[in-house]
């Protein structure tokens, strides 16, 4: 079964989502995810600077069977992407909760409040 970090926030398409301190978003894809894609080969991930919409399809990743895009829980601007994780795709695989993959400065942090919880997420995965 899937891991789902009660800490985390998350989308009904499969990201997750961690609240820094400083009140910036740290995004990466559920355990769910990378057990539904299998062995990831390609991260394509948003460049910095990049103003982001609710919903926006803004990287791609890929496996050995399909491209899935990812897609920015809430607005704001993208301050970091992970390199390493470009680097090293298959680190997605190895543990999905560490290897993140872009940053996020959100236009309206109250925009988290509407994302899913653990329990939510799980509930919308339990039939997938």
């Amino acid at each position: 079964m899937s891991q789902v970090p009660a800490d985390l926030k998350y989308t009904a398409s499969h990201e997750w989502i961690r609240v820094e301190a400083d009140g910036n978003l740290t995004i990466g894809v559920t355990d769910h995810a990378q057990e539904a894609l299998g062995d990831v080969v390609f991260l394509e991930l948003p460049e910095v600077g990049r103003k982001l919409g609710a919903g926006e399809a803004c990287a791609v990743i890929e496996s050995v069977k399909a491209a899935s895009d990812i897609y920015a829980p809430v607005a704001g601007e993208v301050i970091a992407a992970n390199g390493d994780a470009v680097d090293a795709p298959e680190s997605v695989n190895a543990d999905a909760y560490a290897a993140w993959l872009f940053k996020i400065r959100p236009d309206n942090a109250a925009d988290v409040g509407g994302l899913l919880d653990a329990a939510a997420y799980e509930a919308a995965t339990a039939n997938a």
